[in-house]
């Protein structure tokens, strides 16, 4: 195991102590529409900071293997200090104040917290290059999940938003769920048969590039737009579609509209993998008599999964981000809570509805990215 020294660490110490010490920790408002008054970090701050560069230290010296485990540790500890901090500091500023009064965190305690999240991401990936990432994420939530469970966080304005909307966030992150899986699924059902069909470059396939391109230049709001509209003059000429459950508000125009998005970098990375396999492979497939259907499965397809799970982890990132848009078209999920949050000027509301679409889309690239490397290299003898 070889430490991998270099500026990244020190710097984002150095961001984590310049974020700590020059910028707002927490602020204190007298509601949740309000803005705040700003609040230093104290000797709390002072200490993460101090943890932040020893890890940096640590990993900027390569002779010991065991610096990195000690590296994570020590960012590890800063993230827990920095929890606390807010924790204790928050609950301590709105103390003997109104209820409605809100205690929220700073701009230093977001940028520090990412600094942290980086650093110790950065000493687990050196401790194991090959998983490293994922320890450190899963430690960090399970670390902030261990706080908020024993109340810690309970007076973080954040924490105050989510309890009084439970319910309602839990549903939406369903909705969510549920708006992105199927618009992916339904780019999926577009995008496979136009891959096939790519391998032949005929007109067809040229026409299809050239639709799939012309939706990507097409700003989101005006193709959703344009999706209520139609939808709207196409269940008015046939009513008889609502019994499918078609509506011109709500997830249909929502499904589509992201579908129509997700095609294009699906079809493209579909094709890339499909044709991915070396053309003397392919010529030797044929000459042993594979039929082209057993070309496919048992040549093509083996040697193109890299190319084919990077398209789809892609396609399934960005299907998360653009369900979003959702919410301006009454389909519902995080996005309805988002420009709820916009709508009141509630920056926790927005960030109640924007953290978890976050964290949805890290989990799912992080899961798909396991699968990718699972998959055969490209050279690769397949199973």
């Amino acid at each position: 195991m070889t430490l991998r020294a270099g500026w990244l660490p020190p710097a984002t110490a150095g961001l984590a102590v310049a974020a700590l010490m020059g910028l707002p920790f927490l602020t204190l408002a007298p509601n949740r529409l309000v803005p705040g008054a700003p609040v230093g970090c104290g000797l709390a701050g002072a200490a993460a900071g101090a943890l932040a560069a020893a890890a940096a230290l640590l990993l900027a010296v390569s002779a010991r293997p065991w610096r990195a485990w000690a590296a994570l540790a020590a960012a590890l500890a800063a993230w827990g200090v920095l929890l606390a901090a807010a924790g204790q500091g928050a609950a301590s500023l709105v103390a003997g104040q109104p209820p409605a009064a809100r205690a929220a965190l700073g701009s230093g305690a977001w940028l520090a917290g990412l600094a942290l999240a980086g650093l110790a991401a950065e000493a687990a990936r050196a401790a194991l290059p090959r998983r490293g990432g994922l320890l450190a994420a899963a430690v960090l939530l399970g670390v902030t999940g261990l706080a908020a469970r024993d109340g810690l966080l309970d007076a973080v304005s954040l924490a105050v938003e989510y309890r009084a909307r439970a319910g309602a966030v839990t549903t939406a992150l369903v909705q969510h769920l549920a708006l992105s899986g199927a618009s992916l699924l339904l780019a999926l059902a577009v995008a496979v048969p136009l891959s096939l069909l790519r391998l032949r470059d005929g007109p067809a396939a040229r026409l299809a590039d050239g639709v799939l391109s012309g939706i990507q230049v097409v700003p989101a709001l005006a193709l959703f737009a344009a999706l209520v509209a139609g939808l709207s003059g196409l269940l008015a000429l046939a009513p008889a579609l609502r019994g499918l459950g078609l509506s011109a508000i709500g997830p249909t125009p929502a499904v589509i509209g992201t579908a129509a998005y997700l095609a294009l970098p699906l079809v493209r990375g579909f094709s890339a993998g499909l044709a991915a396999a070396d053309p003397a492979v392919l010529d030797a497939a044929r000459a042993i008599g594979l039929t082209p259907r057993e070309v496919l499965l048992r040549v093509r397809l083996p040697l193109g999964a890299p190319v084919l799970i990077g398209a789809l982890r892609v396609a399934a990132v960005q299907g998360i981000g653009l369900a979003t848009l959702g919410g301006l078209v009454g389909a519902g999920g995080l996005g309805a809570v988002v420009f709820e949050g916009m709508a009141q000027f509630a920056q926790d509301l927005i960030l109640l509805g924007a953290l978890p679409v976050i964290g949805l889309a890290l989990a799912v690239d992080a899961g798909l990215a396991l699968l990718a490397g699972a998959a055969p290299e490209r050279g690769e003898e397949p199973a």
